[in-house]
């Protein structure tokens, strides 16, 4: 048996490039087979010549979301071992994530030995995860939805169902959380 033999395979799906080929890199320096995919089409299409037995999916991606790809995964082969990434978490996402089969949801930014037990289903440390502030919860959904309305305030505060000026306090209060 060779070294390629003893790698596993694993599909990288993530519209960020520099990331994309970084962790690629990283993850290829841990012995996988990396396969790489920019959108929901190409990664659907590579799993369908050749199954993943790993797989890291970005949730927010052009097109179909990451939560697509998971579902379309798990019903190619259920055994894929997903995890899926992301720099919007919500535990919404997160539910659904796991619900469609994902082993883990990491929020980025997330380092590759993370990501790698993850995947492998190892704790990441003894350490637990910091639960995250009520008040950084807030500001994380409203960086998300000013994001989503590329920094139009009043658009935000209509979408998130606040008025534009309690908007803007929440920003200028939280200075130390951008």
């Amino acid at each position: 048996m060779n070294d390629a033999d003893s790698r596993l395979s694993l599909l990288l799906v993530d519209d960020d490039e520099v990331f994309r080929s970084r962790l690629v890199v990283a993850l290829r320096a841990r012995n996988y087979d990396v396969r790489e995919a920019s959108n929901a089409a190409m990664a659907i299409g590579m799993a369908e010549i050749e199954t993943p037995e790993r797989a890291i999916v970005d949730l927010r991606i052009p097109g179909p979301s990451g939560l697509d790809i998971v579902k379309a995964l798990k019903a190619l082969d259920p055994a894929t071992q997903i995890v899926v990434l992301t720099g919007y978490g919500s535990i919404a996402t997160a539910i659904e994530a796991v619900r469609l089969g994902a082993r883990d949801y990491l929020t980025k930014p997330a380092d590759v030995d993370r990501i790698v037990a993850a995947l492998e289903g190892h704790p990441p440390g003894a350490e637990p995860e910091e639960t995250p502030s009520l008040a950084r919860v807030e500001w994380e959904h409203i960086q998300r939805v000013l994001a989503d309305t590329e920094g139009n305030v009043s658009e935000a505060a209509r979408r998130l169902g606040v008025h534009r000026r309690s908007l803007q306090r929440k920003l200028a209060r939280y200075p130390s959380l951008r």
